[in-house]
């Protein structure tokens, strides 16, 4: 629940009492640290060979800033055309170098995609043209809106944590939270209402499946 809601962890505290569960939000923290990482991983392992199959993949790429006791850094993040989050990355720069170095993580998990959006930032050019992916980039006015919606759950989710206060722990929520948002997420207006529950259903067994390991 901490993860996938937007939810504190006192408040989970508050839902497991009310469940009948008595357990301090220092033990729902203990949790979220230790099987966070490791139910996230497994959900992008069954993921990175599916998503490296489509040869006609578009990727939109964009960073938002993030405080981090009151010192800006950058989240980078890659969504792919159907809103999966592919990758975050944290830095305290928003250059070449930076780019460069998330582009080639992305890439070496995902494979090339076949066009990358982006926003006017120079770093991304700049970046394209060290790999050799200058031919495939687009930017325009509002071709990136898929990233910059693809950013509100982490906004919800940033406000509910009262932000951040490490930068190692910003990367690591970041990296988990789209991996589980990655699984329950279902483009409501695309489906009838019977397919989107049985996605649900789906869904819920596979994270059932997870916790049970």
């Amino acid at each position: 629940m901490y993860i996938r809601f937007p939810l504190s962890l006192r408040n989970v505290e508050d839902l497991l009492h009310e469940r009948g569960i008595d357990v301090s939000y220092e033990s729902v923290r203990f949790w979220w640290q230790r099987f966070g990482p490791k139910f996230a991983s497994e959900i992008r392992r069954k993921r990175v060979q599916h998503m490296r199959s489509h040869s006609n993949w578009r990727w939109h790429l964009d960073e938002m800033f993030v405080k981090i006791n009151g010192e800006r850094h950058y989240l980078w993040r890659a969504v792919d055309h159907e809103g999966e989050v592919l990758e975050s990355y944290v830095t305290k720069t928003r250059d070449k170098k930076a780019a460069s170095k998330f582009l080639k993580k992305s890439m070496r998990r995902f494979g090339r995609p076949e066009v990358i959006v982006t926003d006017r930032l120079r770093s991304y050019g700049a970046a394209m043209k060290e790999i050799g992916n200058a031919d495939r980039q687009k930017t325009g006015r509002w071709l990136n809106n898929r990233a910059e919606n693809s950013h509100l759950p982490f906004r919800r989710r940033e406000r509910a944590m009262q932000r951040f206060r490490r930068l190692r722990s910003l990367q690591k929520f970041a990296s988990v939270h789209a991996s589980v948002f990655n699984l329950f997420n279902s483009e409501r207006s695309f489906y009838s209402r019977s397919n989107f529950r049985v996605n649900r259903a789906a869904a819920l067994a596979e994270w059932r499946g997870l916790c049970a390991e």
